[in-house]
């Protein structure tokens, strides 16, 4: 987006993956609680984000994206046992916090944050898997652009500000590895080691969505 216009898109769409049965519908943004983003911040998918730029205010769209366009391979090496000791407080495990399917926040040595999925929880280890949820997936958009303008001077100051803040997504989002320490109310570290870049999730709810940095 290097001098071009920043774009303000909202759209709605619906998500879907393929499944056994054929495709499987995994998000949805409506048109009461639509994606919306800035353009040329690195909030949406590049693929996406070029196509939503192309796409007038009112017309539908079908867009699929390889899984390089998208979160990339899916890497075993980002599955990691780490001790239960990392998430304990005061000597207490956070059963509160660290269960199966919990979305954990975690924090690397640059300070950028990324969440990592629990998958087990043993009596001395708990797996964490560092993938985005949709590595390894090819993911198909159908929906309609209900926004599409220039941004404004003040939306475009107001995204930066958010900008000068953390890191939502998965391992290596943002650039740098993820020898991470919790970003759990305490400061053992993961010991986690892993460099992999890809693109996390949009501003409006969890899921895949589009974009990484917020």
């Amino acid at each position: 987006m290097d001098n071009q216009t920043n774009k303000y898109i909202a759209a709605s769409y619906k998500l879907y993956v393929d499944g056994d049965n054929g495709k499987e519908l995994i998000e949805e943004a409506t048109a009461e609680r639509p994606f919306s983003f800035i353009t040329g911040f690195g909030f949406a998918l590049d693929k996406f984000e070029e196509q939503m730029i192309a796409t007038p205010k009112g017309e539908n769209f079908n867009i699929t994206l390889s899984k390089e366009e998208g979160y990339g391979e899916y890497h075993d090496e980002y599955v990691l046992d780490l001790a239960r000791e990392v998430f304990s407080i005061n000597g207490h495990f956070d059963h509160e916090h660290i269960y199966v399917d919990a979305i954990v926040p975690l924090q690397n040595e640059e300070g950028h944050r990324f969440n990592g999925r629990v998958l087990e929880v043993g009596e001395e280890k708990v797996k964490i898997d560092l993938n985005h949820p949709l590595a390894g997936e090819t993911l198909y958009f159908e929906g309609t652009v209900l926004e599409n303008r220039d941004a404004t001077k003040e939306e475009v100051e107001h995204m930066m500000k958010h900008l000068t803040g953390g890191c939502g997504g998965n391992c290596g989002d943002c650039g740098g590895g993820c020898d991470c320490g919790c970003d759990h109310d305490h400061d053992d570290d993961c010991g986690c080691g892993c460099g992999h870049d890809h693109k996390h999730h949009h501003e409006h709810g969890d899921g895949c969505g589009c974009g990484h940095c917020h």
